[in-house]
């Protein structure tokens, strides 16, 4: 069943009118992935993330210690809690769970049972849990955004300069990476914006009488770039976007990144 908090949605993430989100998830039978798909080689949608933004409010903690990170991501309904002390304080108390826990599935069991008899009553609005987790490897960098709603943690091999990653954790809130490497995108990934990108090409008049085989090979071009856009490490670096990521840290530097965003 396609709701209306559904259609709404999916106009956020898509900026397409609402009848036609409307007529793009009833024919996907409510998938959200594949109305954006069908948007999209229609020519109205321009690519939206799998993620979307979320409208919800909340609050991302993050406590590094050494070489091991604990993150807590939870949503409320108004920023006016997300911010007051009683909420802050609650992240708290589930960072320290997620610390005496050995699965990120225990801890949250733990902090659920936490949140429904301390602090529901307490903070008077609906909350979600959306991570409580611990990340560890040789080199860690954090960031979090100034709004607490958009976060980061990236891994990398020892010996990384630690300034510098920083400052690519700060990159991935910023730009949305997909994956680190460019050959890290399945190629399902790829051959579903391939048929997209064709089915855009065909419906331009400037391509009118041009053989499917001409089109297929200027979509492999493109498809190159969709790699390298989507990839951490060929994405130009906030700091300096005449320079690649990984001309700036390193190719092989980074094992791996997590974002987190409300």
């Amino acid at each position: 069943m396609v709701t209306a908090q559904m259609i709404k949605e999916l106009r956020e993430r898509t900026g397409v009118g609402m009848s036609d989100c409307k007529t793009a998830l009833v024919e996907a039978n409510g998938d959200m992935d594949t109305a954006i798909d069908s948007l999209r080689k229609k020519g109205l949608a321009k690519a939206a993330k799998r993620s979307g933004n979320e409208t919800s409010e909340g609050r991302i903690k993050i406590v590094s210690e050494g070489n091991v990170a604990y993150v807590a991501v939870v949503s409320c309904e108004t920023d006016f809690v997300a911010r007051n002390e009683t909420f802050e304080g609650m992240l708290d108390h589930f960072i320290t769970i997620r610390k005496g826990e050995a699965t990120d599935e225990a801890a949250i069991a733990k902090a659920e049972e936490l949140k429904a008899s301390e602090y529901t009553l307490k903070v008077g609005e609906n909350m979600q849990i959306r991570a409580l987790t611990k990340i560890e490897g040789e080199v860690i960098a954090t960031y979090v955004h100034s709004n607490f709603k958009n976060a980061s943690v990236v891994v990398a091999k020892a010996g990384t300069d630690a300034d510098v990653l920083k400052q690519v954790a700060m990159h991935v809130v910023a730009s949305n990476p997909q994956v680190v490497s460019p050959t890290d995108i399945s190629d399902a990934d790829v051959a579903k914006e391939k048929e997209i990108q064709l089915a855009l090409m065909e419906q331009d008049p400037k391509n009118a009488g041009k053989p499917k085989e001409i089109l297929e090979k200027i979509i492999d071009g493109k498809m190159t770039k969709f790699r390298e856009e989507n990839a951490l490490l060929t994405q130009p670096f906030v700091v300096n976007p005449d320079q690649k990521v990984g001309d700036a840290i390193g190719k092989d530097s980074i094992t791996a990144f997590y974002r987190y965003s409300i």
